[in-house]
């Protein structure tokens, strides 16, 4: 389950990303990656997990990462920056049976290259529809992430749009199956983009997060 934060903890991540965000980057290919700077994190997730949508309510802003009705839209790794050295990388939509095999080839290698060069990633959230759970598909990058030995977290969207039974039981279930993996944060936070729910917890996790680096 999420864990506890105190006032100072939500407060202090809401003005972690209360800040100007911009654009800084988009890597199609290994060699484009752009130069390491500051402390980086990851959003990576099934298509249409609704990975734009929280990172746009995570920064408060509108459109800083592209939403689309379109499955596997974002085919490379999006980078924007904000304050105190933090940058948000947004990861190609995995799952999406329609694209073409040569193109899922190439953004597999692009992930592999990214999690194992990038010394100044910190943590990779996994997003994972509330309303599904888990699926076959996220296997393969759970198990990148840990061969990486990258730091982990599943992160729920659409909470919403689940009964608070239903979500108890989803939650159990999946912190049951990271028990296994070695690389991965124990606990799960629940969010919605829609409503809020989280996002302040979010904010504070990341912003421990970066604490702990210093």
């Amino acid at each position: 389950m999420t864990a506890d934060f105190t006032r100072n903890e939500i407060e202090t991540g809401r003005r972690l990303f209360t800040g100007e965000w911009e654009f800084t980057a988009a890597a199609g290919t290994a060699a484009s990656l752009p130069p390491m700077r500051g402390t980086e994190i990851a959003f990576a997730g099934r298509s249409n997990v609704g990975k734009s949508s929280l990172i746009n309510a995570l920064t408060g802003r509108k459109a800083l990462a592209r939403t689309s009705r379109t499955p596997g839209r974002t085919q490379e790794l999006i980078f924007f920056k904000g304050g105190d050295n933090l940058n948000i990388v947004d990861m190609p939509g995995y799952g999406y049976a329609a694209a073409a095999k040569s193109k899922i080839a190439a953004w597999t290698e692009l992930i592999h290259v990214y999690l194992l060069g990038r010394s100044n990633l910190a943590r990779v959230y996994v997003l994972v529809d509330a309303r599904h759970g888990l699926k076959d598909t996220d296997k393969p990058t759970l198990d990148a992430l840990g061969k990486a030995a990258v730091s982990h977290q599943i992160v729920l969207t659409k909470a919403d749009a689940v009964k608070p039974s239903e979500l108890a039981a989803r939650i159990n279930e999946i912190e049951a199956a990271l028990a296994k993996r070695p690389a991965a944060f124990p606990s799960v936070i629940l969010t919605s983009a829609h409503d809020g729910t989280g996002i302040p917890e979010l904010r504070a996790a990341i912003m421990r997060l970066l604490a702990e680096r210093r």
